[in-house]
């Protein structure tokens, strides 16, 4: 992967500028609501970060560990729990945040698992979407950027173990 170019899809700027903007708006939308968000580890944990230093309401944060790709490209079409949900959650708006939304199906196998658990609302909240890879029937409720069917890494997303630590979203040019 040394010895190809580069493309940065999205900056950190312009990443900057949709999380406060999708913070405002989730604040607006949880006024007067007991708000818990759900981080899915490990990609969400840079956006997670930046989006409710944003929010301005009352927040309970919690993480849950989840795996459908292992070091892979492709999800692998099921979804492994590796940490659990940490807190009760009886009685909470939960919003589920992560990193990417493509096939649907972690996100799908998430939010059962929470309405399962007696949330009062769940919504989803995801850096990015990839339609074009759906085979589950969902559209997340809140979304910084759509994408095309691209491989992409940086802010949170990574490739084996590598990359989440670049402030942008990238691909690499063949």
């Amino acid at each position: 992967m040394d010895n190809k170019k580069i493309n940065i899809l999205i900056s950190k700027e312009q990443i900057d500028e949709r999380i406060e903007v999708l913070g405002a708006e989730i604040s607006k939308d949880y006024v007067e609501k007991k708000l818990y968000i759900l981080s899915l580890l490990r990609g969400s944990f840079i956006y997670t970060a930046d989006l409710v230093r944003q929010i301005t309401v009352p927040t309970k944060i919690g993480f849950m560990t989840t795996s459908s790709y292992g070091h892979d490209e492709e999800s692998t079409g099921s979804v492994n729990v590796l940490n659990d949900i940490p807190d009760n959650i009886e009685g909470f708006d939960v919003l589920i945040v992560d990193d990417i939304v493509d096939t649907g199906i972690t996100m799908d196998f998430v939010i059962s698992r929470v309405k399962s658990l007696g949330a009062a609302s769940v919504k989803s909240c995801v850096l990015l979407d990839k339609p074009e890879r759906r085979k589950i029937d969902l559209k997340p409720d809140y979304c910084c950027f759509e994408i095309p069917d691209l491989f992409v890494v940086g802010y949170g997303l990574n490739y084996g173990d590598y990359y989440r630590n670049i402030p942008y979203v990238f691909n690499w040019e063949e």
